[in-house]
């Protein structure tokens, strides 16, 4: 048999409860082929990229699976008529990976920092400066060599040595 990491992401106005009752479905769909669903993580609600289906958030979730492609098959065509998945995306793999993916632990690893934003160590960089607002030895800025400010000479091609043709009056018009 195969192995497979699968993600799917539901709709942001489910529950909780209505997404891990998702899972066990697809988990039944995938035994009663012959296969198996290994690790499953649920990652949470998080913000689309882009509008999809006029959803903003979805709920993601990973699956490992062990199983027949005829399995996987049967569970994709039944999340593409499901009004509840928005997405899914499998990917075979040579093996699982063990522990958490990295999707959980970039999620432990801000939780672990200390401090809000503002209370980050800069090390050996200093404090941080904003541009030229509080630093008085940077002078103006140079743009070289362009003439006519700094945007340098407009040129519109022949239009200049046109002669513009007058307006015409239009009956009726206000």
């Amino acid at each position: 048999m195969a192995l497979y990491e699968h993600v799917f992401l539901a709709r942001q106005d489910l529950s909780q409860q209505q997404v891990d009752a998702l899972v066990e479905h697809y988990k039944g769909v995938i035994a009663a082929n012959g296969g198996s669903v290994g690790r499953v993580e649920n990652w949470g609600l998080k913000s689309l990229t882009y509008r999809i289906k006029k959803n903003r958030k979805a709920y993601y979730t990973l699956m490992d699976l062990n199983c027949p492609p005829a399995a996987l098959n049967e569970m994709e065509r039944q999340q593409g008529l499901s009004e509840d998945i928005l997405r899914f995306l499998t990917v075979k793999v040579d093996k699982h990976e063990e522990g958490q993916s990295a999707m959980l632990q970039k999620r432990e690893e801000r939780s672990e920092r200390s401090g809000g934003f503002g209370d980050r160590d800069r090390g050996d960089r200093g404090p941080r400066s904003f541009g030229d607002r509080d630093r008085g030895d940077r002078g103006p800025r140079s743009f070289g060599d362009r003439e006519g400010g700094d945007r340098g000479p407009r040129s519109f091609g022949d239009r200049e040595d046109r002669p513009r043709r007058p307006r015409e009056n239009v009956e009726g018009a206000a």
